[in-house]
């Protein structure tokens, strides 16, 4: 029985593995990805971490197709997503291929009479993008500790339990709310998609912030804020620093961008020495110190909303502008930046976005309820926890992203995860647990230790020296990893009233 054209493209191996090898391209087209960091502001550093990773779940997409592929013969059942991948290929090359398989002379890339967009990529089943989403990830692991997490806040197991199951638990999903908000990002205009990358960026801080802060744990909000900007601005910036050193000599980068968000920290370092000269930190009750942090928290978020309309509106075009050098310094002005596309539909990304926004308020519930209790059996201090521990829930996959990207020699990319984190928690998410706890009558302040706001100095004032020439080596790198590590002793010797 002779078999049609279309039988025999399927049991080739070649066609078979069309929709892989696609795929595959998808992710070497993205390879060029220092455009992203044009923007100082507007991305969110989970953001910028999420485009990052772009490339890297295209690429575990392709593998997860090539893992679930079968051998395919006449008449044989098949994987009914795989075969209709396989035949969306085949019919993507109009007439590319003749009978018993072989390609006819290439015309161009087909496009859409609508969109004008070529069909460079075959349509991803919607299983295998969620999967890569939430599944294929080294972190992806600790998600099977979620039953034990709520079993042990359910069941009494105890602080401990409770404090690093739920700890655990919030690494994960924080990457997964990165990569929702991408993908519904992708959907969007430019300028919405940048406001929905601020707003929900960094939702992990901002939601066990608030949720601290709902449970009075004042200092544990004060110290996870301060901590988050020292984890990013010593150790992932030192790390990145570092270890690119240890494989290039010598490493450059933006030195534009750098000084911005340097200047926007130092802005923030006034807001925060501005209450210390009228009351103790311990006296949060002090109606001067109140009316002082929440108009200086009103004043940087205005400031912060003021970078989003430069950054997306009146000045747009020097993004525009910064990334196209940047690609063409990159690809030695021969090739065009491939637009990326999002691998789910915007109503599956909003969803999706929603659903762990829910999970993370819950888990991080449990986690701030243990954290008195976990205080008390282990000796930790609350500035310890806040500066030191907290940090790593929202931030521990795009430190990994940011060194593992200056290792590639992509400094402004590295940069662009580390300082700018920075600078969206002060300007944003310190102004907004301020201004949440105005309006639910919490005494949320900005008159932090004198020993915190001088040692958030210096650092600032350490690194702004480290990057003035708009070059790195490991030297820096380790400068900037061990002044992350003297600050972390000084905070667990840390004497401070509680509150």
């Amino acid at each position: 029985m002779s078999m049609s054209a279309s039988d025999s493209v399927l049991s080739s191996p070649t066609a078979r593995r069309a929709l892989v090898d696609r795929l595959g391209q998808e992710a070497e087209n993205h390879e060029n990805t220092s455009s992203i960091t044009a923007n100082v502001g507007t991305q969110s550093s989970k953001a910028i971490v999420s485009r990052l990773q772009g490339s890297e779940r295209r690429a575990r997409l392709s593998m997860i197709m090539e893992r679930n592929e079968q051998p395919i013969q006449h008449g044989s059942p098949m994987r009914t997503g795989i075969k209709e991948d396989v035949e969306n290929e085949i019919k993507s090359e109009g007439s590319s291929l003749l009978p018993g398989g072989r390609p006819k002379e290439d015309h161009g890339t087909l496009e859409d009479s609508t969109t004008g967009l070529s069909h460079n990529h075959a349509p991803i089943p919607l299983k295998i993008a969620l999967r890569a989403i939430i599944l294929e990830k080294s972190v992806s692991v600790f998600l099977l500790l979620m039953p034990f997490a709520y079993m042990a806040h359910a069941f009494g197991w105890g602080a401990r339990w409770v404090f690093w199951l739920n700890f655990c638990v919030m690494i994960p999903l924080a990457s997964i709310l990165g990569d929702f908000t991408e993908e519904a990002a992708l959907h969007t205009s430019e300028t919405f998609g940048g406001l929905l990358n601020a707003t929900f960026g960094n939702m992990v801080e901002v939601v066990v912030g608030i949720q601290a802060l709902l449970a009075n744990e004042i200092r544990v909000v004060q110290g996870s804020m301060l901590g988050s900007i020292f984890s990013n601005l010593l150790l992932v910036l030192g790390c990145c620093f570092f270890f690119g050193g240890l494989k290039y000599k010598e490493q450059t980068y933006n030195a534009t961008n750098a000084s911005a968000n340097i200047g926007l920290l130092a802005l923030s370092s006034i807001a925060l020495v501005l209450p210390t000269p009228y009351a103790a930190y311990y006296e949060i009750h002090d109606e001067g110190v109140l009316a002082i942090s929440r108009y200086a928290a009103v004043f940087l978020l205005f400031m912060y909303i003021q970078l989003l309309v430069f950054q997306l509106y009146t000045h747009n075009h020097l993004t525009v502008a910064s990334s196209s050098d940047s690609s063409s310094n990159e690809n030695g002005g021969d090739d065009e930046e491939e637009e990326e596309e999002a691998s789910i539909s915007l109503r599956v990304a909003l969803i999706g976005l929603l659903i762990t926004t829910l999970t993370v308020t819950v888990f991080s519930d449990f986690l701030v309820a243990s954290i008195d209790e976990f205080c008390q059996k282990s000796s930790m201090s609350r500035t310890f926890v806040g500066l030191i521990l907290l940090p790593i829930v929202g931030n521990a996959v795009e430190h990994i992203t940011a060194v593992t990207v200056a290792m590639k020699d992509k400094m402004d990319l590295s940069m662009g995860v580390a300082v700018g984190s920075c600078t969206q928690i002060s300007l944003f998410v310190v102004p907004v647990t301020v201004i949440v706890g105005w309006i639910a009558d919490k005494d949320m302040t900005l008159n932090f230790p004198h020993f915190e706001i001088t040692v958030y100095i210096l650092s600032i004032f350490t690194v702004s020296i480290c990057l003035l020439d708009g070059k790195s080596n490991w030297l820096l790198g380790s400068l900037l990893i061990t002044t992350y590590v003297l600050i972390a002793i000084g905070f667990w010797y840390e004497d401070v009233v509680d509150f």
